[in-house]
């Protein structure tokens, strides 16, 4: 049975469709949270397509859309981002994303009856900031999983990359008010967060290298000559792992509690974004990944990355199933990611061609899995010893 072949079929045979879903979600970009039309779009789609579909699982912005062929087998799922930047919309493509995971998902679906097991679509939201994949992580949405996969646009071809753990807290600072010229009635927030700025910047020459601080003040004061009451930062501590995240952490609060004891204030600390796992690479779908990529015609294939930059939620399914989230090139390596250049590459031929290419790669990787019993085992095998981890 020409199981490839109906695959290849069923992404072309709907292809102005996805391309038409990307081009819907790049006119009326969405928020991390707010997807709300976006939802609505891809979750009609899916129950169109024959999928049994549940929206709001976790978040509100999510859903989870199942197809079970009625023989026992594995269950392969593909993840889909869709929020959106302020500014620049799908900078960072995450519709053509959302193309991707619902052209492979039905394209495995055309097959599956026959060869068993369970595709399932998983519409991740807040890629960005809020940590979708993170709260559906941790709501068991993977657990049944036996593999996690999805492609990124992209200026090159790639199978997987590191990622950095990120710990966003967010410092808050509290003194007295005071008029300018009676400054020694009053207590300085603002000199609190000064202090601690310039201390956590002396830090970062003593961490490990690949670890980054990076932080802002959000706020300090409203009027020159009052004594502002109160100030606040916040700061993203990267590093390879989580447990280093927190040691640096740990670190810039001892800052934070000297500057606080020199200016006689107090200070709360709190998560103000959700933090990320760093990825844990599975080397048996990247070899996958590589060999659908070569079939397909992919030149200039990177393998995989292993110097960790950036952060991304995918990292919490990689700790919960066999992940992989391999990249795509849509657009010249001039163009700038998280920039309106690359939102419109999403909706170019390019922006097809990768579509094209990704959906089919990764449903290809989802047939394998299932009538190639031993691929999966050894992909779980390598997850289980936690081989690609960075600890």
């Amino acid at each position: 049975m020409d199981y490839k072949g109906r695959i290849e079929a069923s992404i072309q045979e709907h292809l102005d469709a996805y391309m038409g879903i990307v081009k819907t979600l790049y006119d009326n970009p969405e928020t991390g949270f707010q997807e709300y039309e976006t939802q609505k779009v891809l979750v009609k789609y899916l129950k169109d397509a024959g999928f049994d579909v549940k929206s709001s699982v976790v978040v509100d912005t999510d859903f989870v859309a199942e197809y079970k062929s009625g023989k026992e087998g594995p269950t392969i799922a593909y993840m889909c981002e869709y929020d959106a930047l302020p500014e620049v919309g799908h900078g960072c493509g995450h519709n053509l994303i959302a193309g991707i995971g619902i052209a492979a998902g039905e394209a495995l679906k055309s097959v599956i009856d026959e060869i068993g097991g369970t595709v399932r679509v998983v519409g991740t939201p807040g890629e960005e900031n809020f940590g979708g994949k993170v709260k559906m992580s941790e709501a068991g949405v993977f657990d049944d999983v036996d593999a996690a996969l999805m492609v990124h646009p992209s200026t090159e071809n790639g199978v997987g990359s590191r990622s950095l753990a990120i710990l966003p807290i967010k410092y808050e600072f509290f003194g007295k008010n005071a008029h300018g010229c009676r400054p020694q009635e009053g207590h300085s927030a603002l000199d609190a967060a000064i202090s601690t700025y310039t201390q956590i910047s002396m830090l970062r020459q003593f961490v490990t290298p690949g670890s980054y601080i990076h932080g802002i003040i959000r706020d300090g004061g409203l009027a020159a000559n009052v004594i502002p009451a109160y100030a606040s930062m916040e700061y993203y501590f990267r590093a390879p792992t989580m447990a280093y995240c927190k040691e640096i952490a740990a670190r810039a609060e001892d800052c934070v509690k000297g500057s606080c004891i020199a200016s006689q204030t107090t200070y709360k600390t709190s998560m103000y974004e959700c933090p990320y796992e760093d990825t844990k690479i599975n080397y048996t779908l990247a070899d996958m990944l590589t060999e659908k990529y070569k079939e397909l015609g992919v030149e200039q294939i990177n393998p995989v990355d292993e110097v960790p930059c950036g952060s991304t939620d995918v990292g919490s399914v990689s700790y919960v199933c066999p992940t992989i989230q391999g990249t795509i090139k849509i657009a010249d390596c001039t163009v700038a990611g998280h920039s309106k250049e690359m939102a419109a590459a999403t909706i170019s031929e390019d922006g097809k061609a990768g579509l094209v290419t990704a959906a089919t790669a990764i449903a290809l990787i989802g047939l394998d899995l299932i009538v190639k019993p031993e691929r999966l085992e050894k992909a779980k095998k390598e997850f289980k010893e936690g081989r690609g981890c960075n600890e």
